[in-house]
Formats: C-alpha cells, structure tokens, sequence
C-alpha cells in the first residue's frame, strides 16, 4: 500500500478519536486534510492519482471515501475516455450510502458527464441497473451539468420518466433532486412537466421537484 494512502489512514483514525461520541468526523476537517495530502503527491498524473484512489475506497470508510472523490476531482483536467469504465467501476463496487452516490456524482463523475455529453447515452441505460444506487446516480450526476446551464444532448426528462415510479425512495428523492435543480434554470418547462405528470408521478419526487418554485407555484402544484 503506498505511504500517502497510510497516511490518510492513520489521519482519518486521529480524526475519529478525537470526534465527540456518537458523532462523525466533521466532512470539512475530511476535505482540509484531502487537500493538505493531495499537495504531497508527487506523481500527479490521472492514472497515478486514480490508483491511489482506489487503494483509498478499498477501506470502504466513508471519510476516506470523501479524500478518494476528492482527488479524483482534482484531476478533472485530465479527464480521457477511459475514465468513464474506472468511474462506472467505482459506482458498481463502492458507493453503498447516499453521500457517497451524491458526493461522487455531483463532483467527479458529474464533471465527467458535463465534459463528455457523448456518456449519457451509458447513463440511460443505468436507470435499469437493479442497484438502486446505480439508478439513483443516473439523475444525481446530470446536476452539476444542469446548474451549469451546460446541458445540451443531456435530456432530464428521460432519466425521469426512465425513474418516473421507481420502488426506491432513495431514487425517487434523487430524481426529485435533479428536476429541482432543473427548475432553477428550465421553471416553465419543469412546471409543465410537473403538471403533466402529477397522477402519476410519486409525490415524494414530486415534493423534491418543486421546492424552489415561489409560494404561489408551490402551492398552486401541490393542489393538483
């Protein structure tokens, strides 16, 4: 195992000592001591950074989970074709929690998305995966896309009407999620959709979907 990754390791065990009972270490204290162990990476080529995030996501520990996701973020620059098979990897076999799904897909794999608008066609298709972190992903990382008005060939709207009843509440909150996100930047077109969709549309999803419409709409929707 390499000496950065044990020391990671060893920092995060410090950490946990010192957290109050019963509590987690706080995610900001994660991401300073990710940022202060990425400066000493001597090798910071992606395909040197990528394995060391893997040795990192083989704890499977959540807090060195967030350094993992962290540096592999921090090498988006170098973002290649190949990056989507190790990303798709990491979803299969290591996210098992919403805040590793929501971390790592509204960061590094939504930033690979957003660059390579050609991998949608392969996010689709997870909206059939029978892991429902997998379905859950395929909306979550359309967001950093979304709230970067940097959406065109990603089409919303398919991943929710591929999600539109899935039996997970986790998926259906994520989706809900990414449609609100979508009426920050699409109101008319997300109303609408809401409109057209709300006798069959769970109303958890539903709920999600219109929270940052103003109180008139809010309330107008929720009556139908």
């Amino acid at each position: 195992m390499n000496t950065l990754t044990l020391e990671a390791i060893t920092e995060i065990r410090a950490l946990s000592e010192t957290a109050p009972q019963g509590k987690h270490i706080v995610t900001g204290d994660i991401r300073r001591l990710s940022a202060r162990l990425f400066r000493k990476i001597g090798n910071r080529e992606i395909n040197n950074v990528l394995a060391l995030c893997e040795e990192l996501l083989l704890q499977h520990d959540w807090a060195l989970s967030v350094i993992a996701y962290d540096w592999a973020y921090r090498v988006r620059k170098q973002y290649h074709a190949e990056t989507y098979g190790t990303f798709f990897g990491w979803l299969k076999k290591y996210v098992r929690g919403w805040g590793d799904c929501d971390d790592f897909c509204t960061h590094a794999f939504g930033e690979l998305l957003k660059n390579r608008k050609e991998l949608f066609s392969s996010v689709l298709e997870w909206t059939k995966d029978e892991d429902f972190w997998v379905r859950r992903a395929s909306a979550v990382v359309l967001i950093p896309a979304i709230l970067h008005n940097d959406y065109h060939g990603i089409s919303p709207f398919m991943i929710s009407d591929a999600l539109l009843c899935d039996s997970h509440e986790l998926v259906l909150k994520g989706y809900g999620w990414m449609l609100k996100c979508y009426s920050q930047i699409e109101p008319e077109t997300v109303k609408k959709y809401l409109i057209d969709r709300h006798a069959v549309m769970p109303r958890v999803a539903f709920r999600y979907a219109l929270e940052k419409y103003d109180a008139e709409t809010r309330n107008m929707l929720l009556k139908l």
